[in-house]
């Protein structure tokens, strides 16, 4: 049996897919990356959680699967709306990378030690919601671009200002000539592709997911501090990955990579998130583990930001999880969260 996956064509899209294509392919299997343009990939100048109401990194490729081009869809879970078009359903989730967030700065400051309107970068209401209700002192801005482009518009001033204050050093006698280019070429690639970039915003850190970054090679070439899951409640799915597919033998074959306790956690992080209808327009964030019997949830949903906020954590049985989770979220809507959403949803029209 041949697989023709559909993926988005970024670096950390390509990685993703090719851990799938992995797990998939066999003796008996072999499997085939297709290459897809996405609305999301197109459009440089909106913000995600704009481009995210239309399903904008997903429905391309899932367009494909259902009018016969490809056979399954490669997803970052986090991007996927809660509603599916007829016929398509997700065959696999395979076990689930880090999902929390981290904090990335040029020089390892800690968020606690940020000072007073230190600048983060974040392009995710979420983000920037909880950043503002833990500091509200911070200021928040927004970035744009795959998480190679987000790094680099961190380091870029940062790497140049180091490389001119080398400079002066060598025209006034305190270094040698030559110690420049030996610097440059001591950095990462990622710091190097830095200095040549130009930016608008000069960030003091970044705020991304982990997962993300350790897909992408860079985690362990950057000063990160890890966000408590408690209070900066990640998306739902962050950190997993989410197969789509139509045709009945292709959805038998992608089970095959599925992850029992991942498909458990991720399900009830969707289902609230769907049950309070707040797609990508408002600040959500829903966390859950398989602890024995129960999955242990946090869901917490704020003002854009971050001045209010609905947060309950509740244990959940795993047997009923998926009926358990849309309970759960009908109580955090009586708690207020159904009005903070729909006031993310007139704002988000405006």
């Amino acid at each position: 049996m041949d697989i023709r996956l559909a993926t988005r064509g970024s670096d950390l899209a390509l990685r993703q897919a090719a851990s799938v294509k992995e797990r998939l392919s066999n003796r008996r299997r072999s499997v085939e990356l297709v290459e897809v343009e996405t609305e999301g990939d197109r459009i440089e100048d909106e913000l995600i959680h704009r481009l995210g109401r239309t399903g904008a990194f997903v429905r391309a490729l899932d367009e494909r699967v259902l009018d016969g081009d490809c056979d399954a869809a490669v997803h970052s879970m986090k991007d996927m709306p809660t509603e599916f078009p007829e016929g398509l359903v997700v065959a696999g989730v395979p076990d689930r990378a880090a999902p929390n967030d981290v904090l990335v700065t040029p020089d390892g400051t800690a968020l606690a030690d940020m000072p007073e309107g230190a600048t983060i970068g974040t392009g995710s209401l979420r983000r920037r919601a909880q950043l503002l209700a833990e500091h509200p002192g911070l200021t928040v801005e927004p970035v744009r671009g795959n998480v190679d482009t987000r790094v680099e518009k961190l380091l870029a001033p940062h790497v140049q200002d180091e490389h001119e204050r080398r400079t002066e050093m060598v025209e006034n006698g305190e270094l040698e000539r030559g110690a420049v280019e030996e610097w440059f070429e001591g950095l990462s690639e990622i710091e190097r592709r830095a200095a040549e970039r130009d930016t608008d915003t000069r960030y003091d850190a970044l705020v991304m997911a982990e997962a993300g970054l350790d897909r992408a090679g860079l985690l362990h070439h950057l000063d990160t501090e890890s966000l408590a899951t408690d209070t900066f409640v990640p998306a739902p799915g962050q950190g997993a990955i989410a197969v789509t597919a139509a045709d009945a033998s292709v959805i038998e074959a992608v089970r095959d990579i599925d992850h029992p306790r991942t498909r458990v956690e991720t399900t009830v992080e969707r289902t609230v998130l769907g049950e309070l209808n707040g797609g990508c327009i408002a600040p959500i964030g829903v966390h859950a583990v398989v602890q024995g019997q129960h999955v242990h949830t946090v869901a917490q949903v704020l003002g854009p930001d971050g001045e209010e906020s609905v947060r309950e954590t509740r244990d959940l049985p795993v047997e009923d999880h998926a009926n358990a989770a849309a309970a759960f979220a009908a109580d955090l809507a009586d708690r207020g969260a159904d009005e903070l959403v729909e006031a993310a949803r007139e704002r988000a029209d405006e």
